[in-house]
């Protein structure tokens, strides 16, 4: 790296204290999930049989779809961020479009997941339909934990747009903002991988 490109003590130090920021988001986040992961432990404990006819319910074709869909974008993330650290732009803006694609998709997905859940009026109230108690304690996590993921993962589409922003001809590119997003990117594919089992394996 030449003296002109190579950054500067100040500028390292600005990275270290994003990361370190980032890193304790991150892990104000896992709290926050912690506290609803142990919720459906709790209860999973309480109501086994319940719960395995909550899942059921679920949709294991569109969940195990949306599985890959978010494994694929984070090797697209991971491949970004190599394309960053090398300068190649070009690459790195074919990798944002796939992950902002692959995340977009995810949504639709899950939309039409929900959309089913409403049609067969399986959203925890009043028009709940079939046995209520321990089964709507089960859709009640459900809609809250991956309600909870799906914001996650728009706020994760808008650091995308932006980093594509970012990347545009003209400008250095961001090295350091691919690899904070990344790290912000895997974060949530992993919460996702904690609720796929949770709710679309129980009931098989």
């Amino acid at each position: 790296m030449s003296p002109a490109t190579a950054p500067t003590a100040r500028e390292e130090d600005q990275a270290v204290t994003n990361r370190l920021g980032l890193w304790v988001f991150l892990a104000t986040e896992v709290l926050f999930f912690g506290g609803m992961f142990l919720a459906y432990t709790v209860y999973r404990l309480t109501y086994p049989d319940a719960f395995r006819a909550g899942a059921r319910l679920m949709e294991f074709g569109l969940g195990t779809a949306n599985t890959a869909v978010l494994l694929v974008s984070s090797f697209f993330m991971a491949m970004g961020d190599r394309a960053a650290r090398a300068g190649d732009r070009r690459q790195l803006r074919h990798c944002l479009w796939c992950v902002g694609g692959l995340g977009a998709a995810f949504l639709v997905i899950k939309g039409i997941e929900y959309r089913s859940k409403f049609a067969g009026h399986l959203v925890p109230g009043p028009a709940f339909a079939g046995t209520h108690g321990p089964v709507e304690i089960f859709m009640t996590l459900y809609f809250a934990m991956t309600g909870l993921h799906a914001l996650h993962m728009i706020f994760g589409l808008g650091a995308v747009s932006w980093l594509l922003w970012r990347n545009r001809p003209g400008r250095p590119v961001p090295v350091e903002p691919v690899a904070m997003v990344g790290l912000y990117w895997h974060f949530v594919d992993c919460i996702w991988v904690f609720l796929y089992p949770l709710f679309y394996l129980p009931g098989r």
